[in-house]
């Protein structure tokens, strides 16, 4: 058994394997904290303990969704095993300079938030709309900002004039943001977008094909986050959502005089991709139609980007590859299959990877999400909890297993 030294930080109980920390000690009581240093480029600042492996790893990675893949499990003191059995034990970085940040942000806690959206496009002004109908319990306010004044003043006016009738107090406000003002709220939601390849354009992956062109955006607005000091969720629906996110912490850890990389900007856990709800979505769409699909609504998973990559598991517990191969397969053409109809594939992902995944998050319940893996971002079932950022683990079949892993290998491609 690992030997652990208490400490007191910021007023709570912390254990660490590492002494000679330069905190008071603490009475050896179950932690609420669990003291840990690892490079941070590569970590979380502050995350829920669900695995004792996740206090000895080096790093994060895709094998953090399968624990046993991790090594041998760590043996805790029983007061440390106890804390996190009971669902209340917090690691902590201490090698990222915002780890005290990180705990603020993990405490955040519950009730209606102010939402900020740039801009109301096609998905934007989609992603409204459901908020507007639907976020009544959780947002009081949503801010949209856009290049084109008009558009935001039509919509302003627009769902100005949603509302219940005689409960008029029922649905969040919508109001009109400044450009400089855009961080003053408690999440931040990206959908601008520079260039969609136009329908019948004959290209294939339109979300990489978005890549070079938004990439700067984000960025600049990241930067703008890091200037405003920004506290709240930073999330990212544009494509390609996956490298998006990760362009957007990138940025806002970098000082622009000296191009140090100082994370002094948004921590890893504040910034997520909304891209796999709706993967998830078409998955479950294909299930219910074909039987051979019918496992995935009971016992299916997806799993990695809003693209190539994605994992679309029939089943954790009765996984057949040939089978999760093909219903990927119809998950990741979907959006094909509606672009030959005609139509911009934009009403399903500004509903189910946007707001859904939104009002979930903001619930603090299981959603689709984009989280930091390792340096990358990466699709999985997760949840944020007043111990911080928890994702979902499971004991996961090796062929599985070997897809996430592969995926992890193409998006450690894309991002170099």
């Amino acid at each position: 058994m690992m030997e652990c030294v208490h400490y007191r930080v910021s007023g709570r109980e912390a254990a660490s394997f590492q002494p000679g920390l330069p905190f008071p000690a603490g009475t050896g009581a179950p932690p609420e904290l669990f003291l840990v240093q690892r490079e941070p480029v590569w970590s979380f600042a502050a995350w829920r303990v669900t695995n004792g492996r996740q206090l000895t790893a080096d790093k994060t990675g895709v094998s953090w969704l399968d624990p046993r893949r991790m090594g041998p499990p760590a043996e805790l003191p029983p007061e440390v095993r106890t804390a996190l059995e009971a669902g209340r034990l917090t690691g902590v970085n201490l090698r990222h300079p915002g780890w005290e940040r990180a705990l603020d942000f993990a405490a955040s806690g519950r009730g209606k938030k102010r939402v900020h959206l740039l801009a109301v496009g096609d998905v934007g002004s989609t992603l409204l709309t459901a908020l507007k109908l639907l976020g009544g319990e959780e947002i009081s306010t949503v801010g949209i900002c856009d290049l084109n004044e008009k558009t935001v003043a039509r919509w302003v006016t627009e769902m100005g004039q949603i509302a219940w009738p005689w409960d008029y107090g029922a649905l969040p406000e919508v109001e009109a943001v400044e450009p400089e003002n855009l961080f003053r709220c408690d999440v931040f939601l990206f959908a601008a977008t520079k260039a969609i390849p136009p329908v019948g354009s004959g290209v294939k992956d339109v979300r990489m094909a978005q890549l070079e062109a938004n990439r700067p955006l984000v960025e600049s607005f990241a930067r703008q986050a890091r200037k405003a000091g920004f506290r709240g969720l930073f999330i990212v629906l544009s494509d390609p959502v996956d490298q998006l996110c990760q362009a957007a912490w990138w940025a806002s850890n970098v000082d622009e005089e000296t191009e140090y990389l100082d994370l002094q900007g948004l921590l890893p856990e504040q910034i997520q991709g909304f891209g796999l709800g709706v993967m998830n979505a078409r998955a479950a769409y294909f299930a219910k139609g074909d039987p051979r699909f019918a496992s995935f609504l009971t016992e299916g998973r997806t799993f990695g980007p809003h693209g190539r990559g994605l994992i679309a598991a029939n089943s954790v517990e009765h996984y057949d590859d040939a089978l999760s191969q093909e219903l990927t397969r119809l998950t990741l053409e979907a959006n094909l299959r509606m672009r030959e109809l005609g139509f911009k594939p934009y009403a399903a992902p500004a509903v189910s990877s946007g707001a859904m995944q939104l009002l979930l998050s903001l619930r603090g319940a299981w959603h689709c999400g984009s989280v930091p893996l390792n340096g990358l971002w990466f699709g999985c079932r997760t949840r944020f909890t007043p111990q911080g950022l928890e994702l979902e683990t499971l004991e996961l079949p090796d062929a599985l297993f070997a897809r996430l892993r592969e995926t992890e290998g193409i998006l450690r491609e894309l991002s170099d």
